[in-house]
């Protein structure tokens, strides 16, 4: 069992608190620290956990931590942790800027721990069972939408939500990023409401993400298209189709769903999957990741590097989004 404290008792930070609480066999929860006194009291009344008066006081008694601060303290926090050499889980973005991302990835390798990326979406139970049928796909378009919050605009939405897509996209494109078109809007706060982008890969693969803080609806949906298949991730409602298509061998099945591709072309035949999934609590899952990367001593599923490189993608796309910036 894992000595771990957490940093960071706000909205996002008590799921995790009560999370680790529920993980007694991978953790002792051993306190947290949150800089709103008055709320640390709440949270330690609430949740029966010692509140600690420093993030200092807090390193010295555990093995890990987990970082859930606000992303403009992501740095000071998580730097501070590594060079007491603790293991570090830190809620994604990595950091506010690519200087301080590149300069963690220095420290995680000086300190010799293991750190973990809150890119959530890689333990989506949807994104979790489509893992096989990737296949290279080479057109990717992604639509993440959310209904405003005050919560999240001191970052632009590219930090807020279109980076899980961008890790998302990263973990399955294998190859690199050569040029990033974006455009996007300031509709109600000071940084970009809404933006889309647009990745263009070495290997002739395209992304094409936009992301909304400001929609009437909600959605978190991922399309990947490669050579006969067709993979739809919906990662709000956890639901998985794919649509394969192979030739048709002999006559067809009268049930069957043929596609006729004209002349001199072999018919293919479509199969539709929609399995059926298992619902898991992603959060939970991602921490029992990182229980396993430091107990087993193997690379989390989501390293430092993941999250740089999500990063420097994330940057490119707000500076491209700067030489072009609309305000209401």
């Amino acid at each position: 069992m894992l000595k771990i404290g957490l940093i960071g008792a706000g909205h996002l930070g008590k799921i995790h608190l009560k999370l680790i609480l529920e993980l007694s066999d991978y953790f002792d929860l051993v306190g947290f620290y949150d800089e709103d006194k008055e709320n640390s009291a709440k949270v330690s009344a609430q949740f029966n956990v010692k509140s600690f008066g420093s993030i200092n006081e807090l390193l010295q008694q555990v093995d890990c931590v987990d970082i859930v601060t606000p992303t403009l303290v992501h740095y000071k926090t998580a730097s501070e942790a590594l060079r007491m050499r603790k293991h570090v889980f830190i809620e994604k973005p990595l950091s506010e800027t690519i200087a301080e991302a590149q300069k963690l990835v220095s420290l995680t390798t000086e300190a010799d721990v293991k750190v973990q990326v809150g890119h959530v979406e890689r333990f989506n139970p949807a994104f979790q069972a489509a893992l096989p049928y990737f296949d290279n796909p080479m057109f990717i378009e992604t639509h993440r939408l959310a209904q405003f919050n005050p919560r999240g605009t001191d970052v632009p939405v590219v930090l807020d939500l279109m980076i899980h897509d961008i890790d998302i996209v990263l973990s399955v494109v294998k190859s690199r990023v050569k040029k990033v078109s974006a455009s996007g809007v300031a509709v109600i706060s000071d940084t970009h409401d809404i933006t889309n982008a647009r990745l263009e890969f070495e290997n002739g693969a395209v992304a094409n993400l936009t992301a909304s803080r400001i929609s009437l609806k909600n959605m978190r949906k991922s399309r990947f298209f490669q050579k006969d298949a067709y993979i739809s991730v919906d990662f709000l409602t956890k639901e998985l189709e794919v649509v394969r298509m192979q030739d048709v061998v002999g006559d067809a099945d009268p049930f069957d769903i043929v596609l006729d591709l004209g002349p001199n072309k072999a018919p293919k035949k479509i199969f539709i999957d929609k399995p059926e999934l298992q619902e898991i609590n992603a959060i939970k899952e991602e921490l029992k990741s990182f229980y396993d990367a430091i107990t087993q001593n193997v690379s989390p599923k989501v390293t430092v590097e993941d999250g740089c490189a999500a990063m420097e993608v994330a940057i490119e796309i707000i500076e491209k989004l700067k030489q072009n910036q609309i305000h209401f």
